[in-house]
């Protein structure tokens, strides 16, 4: 951790992160004057935390600024987009607490900024960028990680920010930083052995894996969402979802979506993905759960795509 005049200077979702805490994700930037667009504070937040009333013990919010507390981790707070504080426990993993300002610190202030968080991975494919959601497990790390061993090029991991365009309302996907997270074994079955990358902290089998030549750093705009799910069946398939059941695809698999209501974001949210929806497809993906597919859920996609032009 460094101190207050130590600060980093990062870039990340588009945006430029001023830090107290070591952010070695992202892409560490100097030599410009800009007033940083979001600031990374650290802060004893036990006694307010005490003060509040806490939904389920686990967050509140309200339409300036979310708080949640990690048992062990830390206490977090996220205020008007503009600030992340974090309150570390004692004893606390470094590496653990950069995993949620990373990920529902970032989904926390991209909603507040009105920027749709995705949970889920985008890939930039001939020009175009294309998103794979689905639960925690279905496999889209892994997927997008065979995308980029066939030379396509990573956008964001686990957080995909997409935004509307002010002239013409396209949504585009915004790249967030270049790294993934995988499990172990999805290592092994594309031959790479782990000794060579860093697990995300103490104890862990999920590993950072830098992607800084296959990262691509220019906002595209989004053509399609691929939904993953795991099934019994032994065959991979794809259906088109209709549009009326892609605001519930969209809405499913928006990042902490219980903050929707919380930040009295439903009438933004619905509207953002009305227009989403009316202007690219979405398909759901069926996997196996028994068996390693991915070369053929790549070729489905990339098949799928082709036919739609």
């Amino acid at each position: 951790m460094r101190s207050a005049t130590e600060k980093m200077m990062y870039q990340a979702f588009g945006f430029i992160v001023t830090s107290e805490f070591e952010l070695p994700e992202l892409t560490q930037i100097s030599g410009t004057d800009d007033v940083p667009d979001i600031v990374i504070e650290v802060h004893d937040l036990s006694n307010l935390w005490n003060r509040l009333e806490v939904k389920n013990g686990v967050f509140t919010a309200n339409e300036q600024r979310v708080i949640f507390r990690v048992p062990h981790v830390a206490i977090f707070c996220i205020q008007e987009g503009k600030k992340i504080i974090i309150s570390p426990a004692i004893g606390s993993d470094i590496d653990e607490i950069r995993l949620y300002v990373l990920g529902s610190c970032m989904g926390a202030l991209l909603l507040q900024r009105k920027i749709l968080p995705l949970h889920g991975s985008a890939v930039a494919i001939d020009g175009k960028a294309y998103a794979i959601v689905g639960e925690s497990g279905a496999g889209k790390s892994t997927l997008a990680s065979a995308f980029l061993q066939r030379g396509y090029q990573l956008l964001s991991d686990d957080v995909v920010a997409i935004y509307l365009s002010p002239n013409d309302q396209t949504p585009y996907v915004i790249p967030s930083f270049p790294q993934q997270k995988m499990w172990q074994e999805s290592l092994e079955h594309f031959g790479l052995d782990t000794t060579h990358y860093r697990p995300l902290f103490q104890r862990e089998t999920k590993f950072s894996i830098p992607v800084l030549s296959n990262f691509c750093s220019t906002p595209l705009p989004l053509a399609g969402v691929f939904e993953l799910f795991k099934s019994e069946k032994h065959e991979v398939e794809v259906h088109r979802v209709s549009k009326l059941e892609s605001l519930y695809v969209l809405y499913s698999h928006t990042f902490r979506n219980v903050l929707v209501h919380s930040l009295d974001l439903q009438a933004w949210h619905f509207e953002t993905t009305v227009k989403i929806g009316a202007q690219i497809e979405i398909f759901r993906l069926q996997r196996p759960v028994s068996e390693f597919t991915v070369p053929n859920l790549v070729s489905f996609i990339l098949t799928t795509i082709n036919k739609d032009g």
